[in-house]
């Protein structure tokens, strides 16, 4: 009995040890030969090819940062959480669809419909019901799609608005959780601002645009540092404060997807078209003035000290690519995002994932030291190399 006992245990302790150090190990592996495409068109090709095989297949995404006992993470069901692959598959949905709409790629065609046939049911509404505010990023992808139909998708967009207008509060603006009712993260503008343009003007609901407008203005108002334009990750609804870091990388990333996406959507007469417009001058001369001399930024883009991160890379580069439609910013934006490009190429894996993301955040101030590979960057490479030309 006593060695039935320990050899039980021996076993656990191997599996444990095995789960903690296989990811380690294949990550080494994985990183053997980065960075060795030269060509834009063959890296291009190649990080596309990567995304289209994770849409339906995503890697799940850590909420932890824990490298040691992860057993204990996935049986607490602390590892990975809805919310979070909620923008990883968005991202990945956005970006093919840019690629589809150039290419006319049959294949990556049947992977979208197989992706948007696993989330809705025949009457078009989710098959799993998005909790929070953040399933609206999702939405807002499947409207974008060019082979499908979204209006048979409707119900699960009406959801959508129904569940934003749930999270409104005092102030008129949306809310990231119902538990923090005092806070208004930079995260909300990229998770809701797209989607409530365009489902506004699709279905004649000019309060949707009001709100994401609102949204927009009001943290412009209580969460950008003076002088410098720069989003904190959070401010406090009642008292105006900034919480959490200014200058924090993703979170660029998220005000940049918010209001790039919410312009875009606005035709040229809209009367909101020229107040976003201003906001994306002011906002490219921040990013393009904390832009690493390797085309990087870090996940501080204030401090030369921290680490790259692929993830504001991706995003802040797709910013710059579409920003350059400008004609007063196309020279700075076009080389800005030229340079996150060439960047972004020198941290691809051979299989053409994109490596080096900053893990998810876990609270205001409490960031990700872990970085690895993230869908929600392969899919704003896929964006940038696919939306306005990135010249090779």
């Amino acid at each position: 009995m006593f060695l039935l006992c320990c050899s039980i245990l021996l076993v656990a302790a191997a599996i444990i040890v095995l789960i903690d150090v296989l990811p380690i190990f294949l990550d080494w592996v994985s990183r053997i030969h980065i960075g060795r495409h030269r060509d834009m068109k063959v890296w291009n090709e190649s990080v596309t090819q990567r995304g289209g095989q994770w849409l339906n297949r995503t890697p799940k995404m850590k909420v932890t940062d824990n490298t040691r006992l992860v057993v204990l993470d996935m049986l607490q069901g602390n590892y990975t959480k809805h919310a979070i692959q909620h923008w990883q598959e968005a991202a990945l949905l956005m970006g093919l669809s840019e690629y589809v709409g150039k290419s006319k790629d049959v294949n990556m065609e049947k992977e979208i419909i197989t992706y948007v046939k696993a989330k809705f049911d025949h009457n078009g509404n989710w098959l799993q019901t998005p909790k929070q505010v953040d399933g609206a990023i999702v939405a807002y992808a499947v409207m974008k799609q060019r082979c499908i139909d979204p209006s048979g998708y409707k119900p699960a967009f009406d959801y959508m608005w129904s569940l934003i207008q749930e999270h409104v509060g005092e102030d008129g603006c949306v809310q990231y959780r119902k538990s923090m009712k005092n806070y208004r993260y930079v995260d909300t503008i990229g998770f809701i601002c797209p989607f409530l343009v365009a489902y506004g003007l699709r279905y004649d609901k000019p309060e949707c645009v009001e709100l994401a407008v609102r949204q927009l203005v009001e943290f412009e108002k209580h969460g950008m540092l003076e002088h410098h334009y720069l989003p904190s990750h959070a401010y406090h609804m009642e008292h105006g404060t900034p919480l959490g870091l200014y200058g924090w990388g993703r979170g660029l990333g998220w005000f940049a997807i918010g209001l790039m996406d919410a312009w875009r959507e606005l035709p040229a007469a809209h009367p909101h078209k020229g107040l976003l417009g201003g906001m994306i001058t002011k906002f490219s001369a921040s990013v393009l003035a904390f832009q690493g001399k390797e085309g990087n930024w870090n996940w501080t883009i204030t401090r030369e000290e921290s680490r790259a991160d692929s993830s504001a890379t991706a995003v802040l580069g797709w910013f710059l690519s579409e920003a350059s439609c400008l004609e007063h910013l196309n020279e700075a934006c076009t080389g800005g995002a030229e340079r996150a490009a060439s960047y972004l190429m020198k941290v691809t894996r051979r299989s053409g994932a994109v490596d080096f993301s900053q893990g998810d955040t876990k609270d205001i101030g409490v960031y990700s030291m872990l970085f690895n590979i993230l869908p929600f960057t392969q899919g704003f490479c896929i964006r940038m190399m696919n939306g306005r030309e990135v010249p090779a």
